[in-house]
C-alpha cells in the first residue's frame, strides 16, 4: 500500500504520493490550525473564564501601574521606571497570545495567518526574554538601594536606566530573531495542525519536515543562556540584598524588608519555573499528557503578568497610597 501524505499548500491540505513528497516543498503556507486545548475540547468555554479574568486583571492591573506612574513625579524614579517596562513587555506578552486563545475557546475561530503566527512566535520568546532581563535590572536596583542607599541616585541615573532598558530590549530582539528566519525558510509537508492554543515555537518546529536540528540546538543554548546567566545574577544580588538585612540593628526593620524580599522572590520562581518546564518538556516530556503541556503554557504567560502589578504595585506603599488617592473621593 502506497503511504499517503498531507502537505500544506495555500492554506488547505492537498494529498499526494511519497513519490511527489521528495520533490516538492511547498515552503508558504498560507495558515495553520491551532487546536487550543487537546483533549479538553468540550471544557473550552469553562476553562475559557479563568483565562478571561486573569486576563483582564493583568491588564488592568499593569495599564493602572503605568498610568499611576506618570501621573506622579515622586515615583519618576529607577524603581518604577523598571515596573513600567516589566508592566509593558507584560502586557505584550500576554495580548500576543490571550485574545486568539479566547476566539478560540469562544468562537472556534481556529485558523491563524502563517505571517501572523510567526511574528506572535517572535513576539512570545523576545518579550519573554526582555522580560527576564527586566526583573535582573529590578534586582540591580534593589541591591543598590539597600546595599549602597547614599550612592543610589548617582549609581542609578536616568542614562544608566535608559542604557540598562535599551541593552534589555536588543538582547531580546537579538537572541530570538533567528528562530522565525528558520521557521519561514522550513518546508511544511505533515500537517498544518499546531496542537496547541498558540504559535509557541517547538509546536511550529515539530510541523516542519526538514532537519531542524540547528533551531532546537539554539533555542535550548538561549534558553539556558538566559535563565543561567538571569538567575545568577538575580541570585547574586538577593544574597548580597540578604546579608544586608541579616545585618540590620532591629528585628522589625529585618522581618519589613525580608517580606518584600520574599514576595519578590515567589514572583522570580514563578516567572522562570513554567517557562523551563514547558520548554524541557517539549524535548524531554514524551510521557506529559498534551493538555498539560499547554496549559502549562498558557500559564507562563498569564500568571506572571497577573502577579507582577500585585507584588510589585499593590503592596508598595508609593503605588498604593497613590492608588488609593485615585480611587478615594477628596472630601473623605
Amino acid at each position: 500500500m502506497q503511504e499517503t501524505l498531507f502537505c500544506l499548500r495555500v492554506g488547505h491540505l492537498q494529498p499526494y504520493s511519497m513519490s511527489v513528497s521528495n520533490t516538492t516543498d511547498f515552503t508558504n503556507p498560507s495558515t495553520f490550525i491551532l487546536l487550543g486545548i487537546p483533549g479538553l475540547e468540550a471544557a473550552h468555554v469553562w476553562i475559557s473564564i479563568p483565562f478571561c479574568t486573569m486576563y483582564v486583571i493583568a491588564v488592568f492591573g499593569n495599564f493602572t501601574i503605568l498610568f499611576i506612574v506618570k501621573r506622579e513625579p515622586s515615583l519618576h524614579v529607577p524603581m518604577y521606571y523598571f515596573l513600567c517596562m516589566l508592566a509593558i513587555t507584560d502586557l505584550v506578552m500576554c495580548t500576543s497570545t490571550l485574545p486568539k486563545t479566547l476566539s478560540i475557546f469562544w468562537f472556534n475561530s481556529r485558523e491563524i495567518d502563517f505571517s501572523a503566527c510567526l511574528t506572535q512566535m517572535h513576539l512570545i520568546g523576545c518579550f519573554l526574554v526582555m522580560d527576564s532581563g527586566i526583573l535582573v535590572a529590578m534586582a540591580l536596583d534593589r541591591y543598590v538601594a539597600i546595599c549602597h542607599p547614599l550612592r543610589h541616585s548617582t549609581i542609578l541615573t536616568n542614562p544608566v536606566v535608559g542604557k540598562i532598558g535599551l541593552a534589555v530590549v536588543l538582547r531580546g530582539i537579538i537572541l530570538v530573531l533567528p528562530h522565525p528566519f528558520l521557521a519561514r525558510r522550513w518546508p511544511y509537508c505533515r500537517t498544518n495542525i499546531i496542537p496547541h492554543s498558540y504559535c509557541e515555537h517547538m509546536a511550529v518546529v515539530k510541523l516542519a519536515c526538514a532537519d531542524t536540528r540547528i533551531s532546537s540546538y539554539y533555542s535550548l543554548f538561549v534558553a539556558f543562556l538566559v535563565i543561567a546567566q538571569d538567575l545568577f545574577f538575580i541570585s547574586v544580588s538577593y544574597i548580597q540584598i540578604l546579608r544586608a538585612i541579616f545585618s540590620l540593628p532591629t528585628k522589625d526593620a529585618r522581618l519589613k524588608t525580608f517580606g518584600t524580599c520574599g514576595s519578590h522572590l515567589c514572583v522570580i520562581l514563578a516567572s522562570y519555573i513554567p517557562p523551563l518546564f514547558s520548554f524541557l518538556t517539549h524535548r524531554f516530556g514524551e510521557n506529559v499528557a498534551v493538555h498539560v503541556h499547554v496549559l502549562m503554557a498558557n500559564m507562563y504567560l498569564l500568571v506572571p503578568p497577573l502577579l507582577h502589578p500585585i507584588i510589585y504595585g499593590v503592596r508598595t506603599k508609593q503605588i498604593r497610597d497613590r492608588l488609593l488617592q485615585l480611587f478615594t473621593p477628596k472630601g473623605t
